[in-house]
């Protein structure tokens, strides 16, 4: 009779990791317990129309941008799974303002942190990430984050974050206090609680996934547009159920639009897209400055334009109602950039037909 098979038993557990490990996420949980939520502001539209339209103001997060919520979401998710080791760097492809909040959530926890980018990233966005004590690994294209930040991962023994493929699994989206969850607690005594749309943007594609999900698990009736800026890969992968889609120039709006479908774009949850000129978005947030005393980022003039035209639509349908857009980060990241006259005029944006709408739109309601 032969011998029984021999039991074979290797033990991995480490005490001091796992107290690593639990203290870490102690740290970052008690970020999130000492941060409040964020602002649901009014837009001023003409009160004759009976809409109302709302900013989620994600730019009073910490480290000043939407990508706050992500970042923590992330870390929390790859210490859980036993991705982040105490003595090895965090590594992100990024175009600036994730950066910024892993660094953060890297030094709370104390970590190394590397951020691989675009060398056109705008110079306050390096300068963020250096504060948080990230050090930023500059390339010339764009297309090659991902592959450099892998290779950078794999040379010190790191862990590559990764955003673009775990936004939308890192991020519960039942609630826990969520996006979609905190902008429907705060609408809850408007006069129009539950909005016709909310307007987002995508850069992983996690922000439309997380609402999207929430208001088919809540049983909602509100629509999710994602507003996509000039040269982006998701506006034409969604329009044709084609998942292999390139562009082959970057976004100029930092922080959305990318040049493949990132794994992260839920498509299937959306129910619109629009293709915003880039023109148009940096018109948008230039005019919302004149009219609140914001500056704020590309992103957000981007979703703002779309948040504008469904506007126009419903009132030539004589509907009431409510709309929302996401306010992504402030604007004092891009005074070289979208606030420069010079930069616009380099870049070839002519802004004056699009401020002549913006105009026309507030007096007329229509926006052509």
């Amino acid at each position: 009779m032969a011998d029984p098979a021999e039991t074979v038993d290797l033990n991995r557990y480490d005490p001091a990791h796992r107290a690593w490990v639990t203290e870490s996420v102690r740290r970052v949980r008690a970020e999130a317990n000492r941060s409040a939520d964020t602002h649901l502001i009014a837009v001023p539209l003409p009160p004759e129309w009976g809409i109302d339209l709302y900013l989620k103001d994600e730019s009073t997060h910490p480290t000043g941008s939407l990508k706050h919520r992500l970042a923590r979401s992330l870390f929390l998710h790859a210490l859980c799974n036993g991705w982040i080791r105490e003595d090895a760097p965090v590594i992100e492809a990024s175009s600036g303002s994730t950066a910024v909040s892993e660094a953060y959530f890297a030094k709370l926890i104390g970590v190394p942190f590397i951020a691989v980018m675009a060398a056109g990233t705008s110079r306050h966005k390096i300068g963020l990430i250096e504060r948080e004590g990230g050090r930023c690994h500059l390339i010339d294209d764009p297309s090659q984050v991902y592959s450099v930040a892998q290779q950078l991962a794999e040379e010190t023994g790191g862990h590559y974050m990764d955003q673009f493929t775990f936004a939308e699994r890192a991020t519960d989206w039942r609630g826990n206090n969520n996006i979609a969850e905190s902008i429907f607690a705060q609408l809850s005594l408007e006069r129009y609680p539950e909005p016709e749309w909310i307007v987002a943007t995508a850069g992983t594609g996690g922000t439309s996934a997380t609402i999207a999900r929430y208001l088919a698990y809540t049983g909602r009736h509100t629509g999710v547009c994602v507003a996509d800026p000039e040269n982006s890969a998701f506006f034409p992968a969604w329009r044709d159920g084609d998942g292999e889609v390139r562009t082959a120039v970057g976004s100029r709006i930092e922080g959305i639009g990318r040049q493949r479908v990132e794994p992260s774009f839920l498509g299937t949850a959306i129910d619109r897209m629009m293709v915003v000129p880039d023109a148009a978005a940096v018109a948008t947030i230039r005019h919302l400055e004149t009219v609140t005393g914001r500056r704020v980022g590309g992103s957000t003039g981007t979703g703002l334009w779309a948040a504008y035209r469904i506007i126009a639509e419903m009132l030539a349908a004589g509907r009431t109602g409510s709309v929302v857009g996401l306010l992504c980060d402030p604007g004092d990241r891009y005074l070289d950039k979208y606030y420069s006259d010079e930069w616009v005029a380099e870049t070839g944006l002519d802004l004056a037909p699009y401020t002549e709408s913006l105009t026309d739109f507030f007096t007329s309601g229509t926006l052509a």
